[in-house]
């Protein structure tokens, strides 16, 4: 029998709804609890979509996860699939370690160091904080100027994981695209003066510093994901007078919108990582290569369901709706099965 965690969030109304629909066995579990090893003692796998957002997932979700991994079950996401999640620091020196072609990325756990690199690189350079997706805490530094003053921040107070102002003008570019409903802005202003919960508990982002090559002349970026033998992607265009792209609410799902080379550089990847899931996402060079800038193993569903359909490994593709969480299901039980034969 598998365990899900018993939540209306993420993917587990769909992993349910799966499981119900197909008859296959499965028991609701609340991870949150203390008790959580001894309510799956009689099962064999458990599957946690676990958010950066939520401070009792940043808390003990790899953990528990990893612990229970340890003990002989079967996790969703794993351990090659999620210790790096939301943590850019770890995916520089993963992409690295694996050979894998990402826009170089500089980390500094000692201020003279960062600041000596500030003096002696080239910009304009991109600052971002560890945590975070989006394109939150994601800065264009032009000048060492604003490059210093950044590093001192990062080795002093630090950066909170929310920022009420910039939050506040994405609510409003939402609500111009129509992506938000105009009473959004109440909630925006109101958390100016009290942010979120994860943020408070959490606290500020500080003690090291992390910049990225900047890619000029963007006007989107790719994401593709893989699960499997199977991926599927959308553009992203960035936002207006701005060269970030996710989070922007501007997505193209079409075939054509996606440049075939990130999909097969997304599987190679993938079989690389031999993770379960793959949320790779891309820009371009001046020479228009692709280069990954950063890694997830989850994605908001509701950004995919135009997609026109899939790709296989074969880079075939196949026309039509999917169920990407219907694919993972179907890995993992194929997954538990094969490790119970051996």
């Amino acid at each position: 029998m598998i365990a899900i965690h018993d939540s209306s969030s993420g993917f587990h109304p769909r992993w349910i709804d799966y499981c119900e629909q197909s008859g296959i066995p499965f028991k609701r579990v609340d991870c949150y609890r203390s008790d959580i090893v001894q309510q799956l003692q009689d099962c064999s796998a458990l599957l946690w979509h676990h958010s950066h957002s939520d401070p009792r997932d940043v808390l003990v979700a790899k953990a528990i996860l990893f612990a229970c991994e340890h003990a002989g079950l079967r996790v969703f996401p794993d351990f090659r699939t999620a210790w790096h999640f939301d943590d850019k620091v770890a995916q520089k020196y993963l992409f690295e370690a694996l050979d894998i072609p990402a826009v170089p990325a500089y980390v500094f756990v000692d201020e003279h160091r960062a600041l000596d690199w500030v003096d002696r690189t080239e910009f304009p350079k991109v600052f971002k904080l560890r945590r975070g997706a989006g394109s939150a805490g994601v800065r264009l530094v032009r000048d060492r100027k604003q490059a210093r003053r950044l590093v001192s921040r990062a080795f002093g107070k630090g950066f909170p994981l929310y920022d009420p102002w910039a939050s506040m003008k994405e609510r409003l570019d939402k609500v111009r695209i129509g992506k938000l409903p105009a009473r959004s802005l109440v909630k925006g202003i109101a958390r100016c003066f009290y942010p979120p919960r994860y943020s408070r508990i959490l606290g500020p982002e500080r003690g090291y510093a992390y910049f990225q090559d900047y890619m000029p002349g963007n006007d989107s970026d790719v994401r593709v994901i893989v699960i499997g033998e199977r991926a599927f992607g959308i553009r992203r265009m960035v936002r207006p007078d701005d060269f970030r792209a996710s989070g922007s609410g501007r997505i193209l799902h079409g075939q054509k919108d996606i440049d075939e080379r990130c999909v097969e550089i997304a599987f190679s990847v993938a079989s690389k990582l031999r993770g379960d899931c793959a949320a790779l996402d891309f820009v371009f060079d001046e020479t228009d290569r692709p280069w990954i800038i950063e890694i997830s193993y989850g994605f908001d569903q509701k950004g995919y369901e135009s997609c026109e359909g899939y790709w296989g490994r074969d880079l075939n593709w196949h026309e039509g709706r999917f169920d990407p969480q219907a694919w993972m299901v179907d890995n993992f039980l194929e997954s538990v099965s094969a490790e119970g034969s051996n």
